[in-house]
């Protein structure tokens, strides 16, 4: 154990890094697989996607629990032996629910595949084996999430970005090796996905066993005990909750509209949303690094560091998340057609595409408190903020997505996301750092948004949309890059360190 702080700014350039080529590569190939295998099996993919996401409810607050314990072992707050015997606890339980969630779901591929999903074009038994693939899949990869705890605990968060490139270039990529091999087909696809699967919970188990401390080291007998769970059960637990309603939150209105729509028209509308979730996706990598490093700080008492990071990532994220959430909701049209150069696809997925952009570019900031309160190592006011969601949100999108499908849940996304960083992010803060709310809503948040929303406003006095694929590109990275330096100005942190390099240079 050492107690040497990796580098936070490191961690997180090379988390943003990883991201940025995850998410692009995964978001980029999308048209591929739509004009290889067609909307139907695309829409497999989306279900499958979906499948993992609702996996996770699973979790029991297990994986950012061994984050959390991770990091408190290396900050010195827990003796090699507790650690050891909370690992091997914590795998007993993951390995027992992914073998009984795996299987569960391999036993109902049947009944899903005829009575829930809506086929027309592929064969049954093709979606069924489809799903008894994804099961196996879905289980192995929710598996990675405990030794993907322990590598982030360590903050080893530069050597896990090099892997996530890695995973994703097999994942999104090599899979057309495969399939220019054995055929364009849901089964090659989804036969590779599992070979991947393996690949990456061996990748990420080998490395956890040169984190945790050695056998040879402690003195006294690990055992077999659920005891060292108790300690933490509470905290575990409330993360079960959010993380159940996150899931509830994020993937009803997906659930409820691939049993709704047809399998390919279900394709073309998980396909609007992916590209939004990216925006949740490139705030992860902040996320994953100063949650680790807030609990550390905590436990050594460095509560002005603390909140300093808090403050300064808040900045980071709405400069890049937020920045994104606003472009893509002015440009939607113009994005879709130029990436998939379907004018159908792009006229009936453009609505659903803003709204979800715009969600989730308030969800990126909404979550904020509740890093906060992930690193005091007490997730009341997170819990019963969640609880109000719940009641809020999953009725509304229930109703919205059965009257009035993707644009209808896209509406409800949005309205209560705001709601809630309006209403209960101000009382957390109150509660928790007074005082804090109003600089970081203002400075931190609405003094980058707003600047760049004026901006993005006048280049639409200019239209710039053609029938020329290329050239609306051109004119995307040209707005998003003038949009991003908008947005740098615009936030205190950075402002001051351009203009203290530019002064340097005088």
């Amino acid at each position: 154990m050492t107690n040497k702080s990796p580098s936070l700014k490191l961690n997180i350039i090379a988390n943003y890094a990883s991201q940025l080529y995850v998410t692009g590569v995964g978001i980029l190939i999308l048209p591929l697989y739509i004009k290889y295998m067609g909307a139907e099996a695309y829409g497999l993919v989306g279900f499958f996607a979906m499948l993992q996401a609702w996996f996770a409810m699973l979790d029991l607050g297990l994986t950012p629990t061994i984050g959390r314990e991770t990091a408190r072992y290396h900050g010195g707050s827990m003796s090699a032996l507790m650690y050891r015997q909370l690992l091997r606890a914590l795998t007993a339980i993951f390995v027992s629910i992914a073998v009984i969630g795996g299987l569960g779901l391999w036993l109902f591929a049947d009944i899903i595949a005829s009575k829930w999903l809506t086929v027309e074009i592929l064969s049954l038994d093709v979606v069924i084996f489809a799903i008894q693939i994804m099961a196996i899949s879905v289980a192995l990869r929710w598996l990675c999430g405990l030794y993907r705890g322990v590598v982030t605990g360590s903050e080893k968060l530069v050597w896990l970005s090099i892997f996530n490139v890695f995973i994703a270039t097999l994942r999104f990529i090599a899979v057309f090796v495969s399939m220019w091999f054995y055929g364009y087909t849901p089964t090659i696809f989804f036969i590779h996905q599992f070979v991947v699967a393996v690949i990456e919970l061996l990748g990420l188990w080998l490395m956890a066993q040169l984190l945790i401390p050695n056998k040879k080291l402690i003195t006294e007998p690990i055992g077999w005990s659920f005891k060292p769970i108790k300690p933490i059960l509470k905290f575990a637990l409330t993360i079960a909750f959010t993380s159940s309603v996150w899931v509830l939150v994020t993937q009803t209105d997906k659930l409820i509209l691939s049993g709704i729509l047809p399998l390919d028209e279900y394709g073309y509308f998980t396909l609007a949303v992916l590209v939004a979730s990216g925006i949740m996706v490139i705030s992860g990598p902040v996320s994953s690094a100063i949650m680790p490093r807030m609990a550390r700080l905590h436990v050594e008492g460095k509560h002005d560091e603390l909140i300093a990071v808090y403050r300064i990532s808040t900045q980071l994220v709405s400069v890049i998340a937020g920045t994104a959430a606003i472009t893509i909701a002015f440009f939607a049209e113009i994005l879709l057609y130029t990436w998939t150069g379907d004018k159908e696809i792009t006229e009936s997925t453009s609505p659903i595409l803003r709204l979800y952009a715009l969600g989730y570019g308030v969800l990126v900031v909404a979550a904020f408190p509740y890093y906060l309160q992930y690193a005091l190592g007490n997730l009341r006011y997170h819990l019963i903020g969640n609880v109000f969601m719940v009641i809020t949100l999953i009725p509304m999108i229930v109703f919205a997505a059965i009257h009035y499908g993707g644009v209808g849940a896209g509406y409800a996304w949005l309205g209560v996301n705001s709601l809630y960083l309006i209403i209960w992010v101000g009382y957390v803060h109150k509660k928790l750092q007074p005082g804090l709310h109003l600089k970081w809503l203002v400075r931190d948040c609405l003094l980058i948004y707003c600047p760049v929303t004026i901006l993005l406003s006048i280049t639409l006095i200019v239209p710039i949309e053609s029938t020329s694929r290329w050239f609306n590109l051109v004119c995307l990275i040209v707005i998003s890059f003038a949009a991003i330096a908008t947005a740098l100005l615009s936030a205190s942190v950075f402002r001051k360190k351009i203009f203290y390099k530019i002064k340097s240079y005088l």
